[in-house]
């Protein structure tokens, strides 16, 4: 506990369509829980208000402090207007989570301009645009930490085609170390966390044929959970990462250390 005490966190992505001890959460709404219960002053921005209060309200009925901000972060005027909103409600920015993502499905022979747009809008623009303006606050109060999500389908093909999502979390990837080495002098650290195989409502449509798959490549036997994300997140926003900067940090289960190869003795069993 207090690992982030007195801290103040944005959260991007941060709404939840479910609240409960079983609920299925996205990696937003868990790491701002987690957040919470450590100690930090929190605020959720979310495209979607209603998601984001489903998370607020669990938050304070925890005893946490907790604001809201609806915010579509492919607006860069959005996106300064969130982290305006964090000064003025809690006085100061220690933490950006960087969440925000879009599916964007298909080879590169059939993915349409619409779908590019869309995917480079949400997926990467606003991922840098709220990194820009969360800098510049977290200078002015002496340095902070941002946590960029990406995926491990930005380090290598997924095993269903998904070029767009892919390009812009490779994208998110380069972005986190260019900005690690920018920013550090500023006492800013940049990391990057990559999940694999995480079963959150980001992923609820997936066939349960598609998740067995999921289950059976995992060098661990199951799919991962938001709250092994948010766990991971906690300790880069932490001073015990005081030293960590420019890092991706894949949350997969061993999935990308391994060749596919040595995945198939995983397919065989069962």
């Amino acid at each position: 506990m207090n690992r982030l005490k007195d801290k103040v966190a944005i959260l991007t992505g941060a709404g939840t369509r479910e609240v409960g001890d079983d609920a299925l959460y996205g990696t937003g709404s868990a790491t701002a829980i987690l957040f919470a219960r450590e100690g930090a002053k929190v605020v959720l921005v979310d495209m979607d208000s209603g998601n984001a209060e489903r998370t607020r309200a669990r938050i304070r009925d925890e005893g946490g402090e907790v604001e809201v901000v609806e915010t579509d972060v492919s607006q860069p005027s959005q996106c300064r207007a969130s982290v305006e909103a964090a000064i003025s409600y809690f006085g100061r920015l220690d933490i950006l989570f960087n969440n925000v993502g879009t599916f964007g499905s298909g080879r590169i022979t059939e993915v349409e301009e619409d779908t590019w747009d869309h995917q480079m809008a949400v997926g990467l623009k606003g991922m840098a645009f709220m990194c820009k303006y969360a800098i510049r606050r977290m200078a002015e109060s002496g340095g902070g930490s941002i946590i960029n999500i990406s995926s491990i389908d930005g380090m290598r093909a997924g095993f269903r085609p998904n070029v767009p999502y892919g390009v812009a979390k490779g994208g998110i990837i380069s972005m986190t170390r260019h900005t690690a080495v920018h920013h550090g002098r500023a006492n800013i650290r940049v990391n990057c966390i990559a999940p694999g195989h995480i079963h959150t409502t980001f992923v609820s449509s997936l066939s349960e044929e598609d998740r067995e798959l999921r289950r059976r490549i995992s060098p661990l036997g199951n799919e991962g959970t938001a709250w092994d994300v948010a766990w991971a997140a906690v300790y880069l926003a932490s001073d015990e990462a005081r030293w960590v900067s420019g890092v991706v940090l894949p949350v997969d289960a061993g999935l990308f250390a391994g060749s596919p190869l040595s995945l198939v003795d995983n397919l065989m069993d069962g």
